[in-house]
């Protein structure tokens, strides 16, 4: 469904991603997983067009995206819940879904897509009328993925949803991400917590220095000598 095909994306004079070459089946949990700075929101910044390829080329659904603009990519429902959350504070629950939508043709259907969301996120059903800015940082997370869900996506690229959340938070992610695989849902999940992703992932890349350094099913790679030192603490 998605395809790198040996891209290379620059900030300025810094060559952030090298060469990469990665691909998501539909239907699978990939994860791209590496320590901070090694170039894995800049991969998924690019795909969905927040950032020009210097070089290489991205395939999307069979179809050529390399120069498709960010809401045409948003418009074939490949969609990006960003690092950081980056909710809308003082707009509501409700509201924040409403803009996750903005852009689909189908509006009018919008309620059908309501009810899925706070069906997988009931916490956010009980706050639907409760301020984004005043809820705790992993509302705020489920409320990103919801938000993104809105958009219908037939490929979701989660970008550090774990990032600075409790363990149990951590883990009511995780059972969201393997929910969202189970109802057929595609995933490019880029992470920092390997054990998490890699728990989570049919395949995995390791990118390091902005260069794919492995890669392979998710359980090849938690038995590889790299991946237990370097990212998983064994």
């Amino acid at each position: 469904m998605l395809q790198f095909d040996r891209v290379d994306v620059h900030y300025g004079k810094n060559h952030v991603v090298k060469d990469v070459s990665l691909s998501v089946r539909a239907g699978e949990i990939v994860a791209l997983i590496g320590a901070n700075a090694a170039g894995k929101t800049t991969t998924l910044r690019a795909a969905l067009g927040l950032k020009t390829l210097t070089s290489g080329t991205l395939l999307f659904d069979g179809g050529d995206i390399t120069r498709a603009s960010t809401p045409e990519r948003v418009r074939r429902r490949l969609v990006l819940v960003p690092e950081g959350r980056q909710v809308f504070v003082k707009f509501t629950v409700a509201e924040n879904l409403l803009m996750g939508g903005y852009g689909r043709a189908d509006r009018d259907r919008m309620q059908v897509d309501f009810a899925r969301v706070y069906e997988v996120f009931p916490r956010l059903a009980e706050r639907r009328n409760q301020l984004a800015g005043s809820m705790s940082g992993g509302e705020q997370q489920m409320l990103a993925i919801a938000r993104g869900l809105m958009a219908k996506p037939r490929c979701l690229l989660l970008d550090e949803p774990t990032l600075g959340l409790a363990p149990i938070l951590v883990d009511e992610i995780a059972a969201t991400v393997r929910r969202l695989a189970a109802d057929g849902m595609t995933l490019l999940l880029a992470e920092q917590n390997a054990s998490m992703a890699l728990a989570c992932a049919n395949r995995a890349y390791v990118l390091e220095s902005g260069r794919i350094l492995l890669e392979g099913s998710a359980a090849e790679l938690q038995q590889t000598e790299t991946v237990r030192r370097l990212y998983l603490g064994q």
